[in-house]
């Protein structure tokens, strides 16, 4: 319709990364339109951010406005599906996966097939320059079996094999994060420079993996404590990650030998500290004390026991 009516017209293309040269048809389609007077708004879906970026970046520049969907989130998957909280820690959040449930070398073969290696082996590999793919793959599996562990590259050096060199590591953990499957934290800290080189905290940006990859059942890793802590702490760790995308927040975590605060939340001068509790992890004061001593006084949470619900 023209400009000049009252009603448009709303154009959705989806998984648009799938054609060829995507980018520069939208746009030479999107000057004739505007051109021509057309109240035509566009939505363009994709799965692959990765895909999505270079061609918005490349072709598109100045014309679009990008709305972030993360992972679904636990209220979601609950309203979507009626998971518990104690399915959604270890199952994730893939609304397809939870047809799997039931079955659980079936749900796992698709998280291993579906999600990792498509996201991994198409979206990666086929857009960037990986001179180690296998390495790549050997990064995210090191992400998810230390998931919520703090790392400096040396030490993830001695655990991979064929690892080059710090540089390539940290750009792969760049490559993941883009991809919407790990993300690297970095230390919180005033000074630039020490904050990049900083050692990244790993953080699954959906916990299905890290149960996937892991040889044990869903009851098995109720059981274990450890096990458990480290699904609940990804979980959170995932969740602030995912809702802070495409905001002025940026979460970090803080860490002073032997003090240690899980997330920093920052946005400014404004901070805000986030302990995860699970049953077994002790007392998080101490933590907070080291911080507030570093930085000054800041407001703190505690997230699960004897704190606010996980929900």
């Amino acid at each position: 319709m023209k400009s000049g009516d009252r009603k448009g017209c709303l154009f959705i293309l989806d998984e648009v990364q799938k054609a060829t040269n995507w980018s520069e048809t939208v746009k030479k389609l999107w000057d004739e339109d505007t051109r021509n007077g057309l109240s035509l708004r566009v939505l363009i879906l994709g799965s692959s951010p990765l895909l999505m970026g270079r061609g918005l970046s490349e072709s598109l520049a100045g014309r679009f406005e990008i709305i972030r969907l993360p992972h679904w989130s636990f209220w979601e998957m609950k309203q979507a599906f009626g998971l518990t909280l104690q399915e959604y820690l270890y199952f994730g959040g893939y609304p397809k996966a939870v047809d799997f449930i039931d079955d659980p070398q079936r749900w796992t073969n698709y998280i291993l097939d579906a999600i990792i290696e498509t996201t991994i082996g198409k979206d990666i590999l086929h857009m960037k320059r990986v001179d180690k793919p296998a390495l790549l793959r050997q990064v995210f599996q090191l992400g998810c079996a230390c998931a919520g562990q703090i790392l400096s590259y040396q030490k993830m050096l001695g655990q991979l094999q064929d690892a080059g060199n710090t540089t390539t590591l940290a750009h792969y953990l760049q490559l993941l994060e883009g991809s919407g499957m790990l993300a690297g934290l970095e230390k919180f800290t005033k000074a630039e420079v020490v904050r990049k080189r900083s050692s990244p905290k790993l953080i699954p940006l959906n916990t299905a993996p890290i149960s996937a990859l892991s040889s044990r059942s869903f009851a098995e890793a109720l059981d274990d404590p450890e096990s458990w802590g480290r699904l609940l702490e990804s979980a959170v760790g995932s969740h602030l990650i995912n809702e802070s995308q495409g905001t002025r927040v940026r979460v970090s975590y803080w860490r002073q030998s032997p003090k240690e605060v899980d997330f920093v939340l920052s946005r400014g001068d404004q901070r805000l500290l986030i302990e995860v509790k699970s049953g077994g992890k002790g007392a998080s004061a101490s933590g907070f004390r080291a911080f507030n001593n570093a930085f000054g006084k800041t407001r703190s949470l505690v997230v699960g026991r004897g704190g606010i619900s996980v929900e």
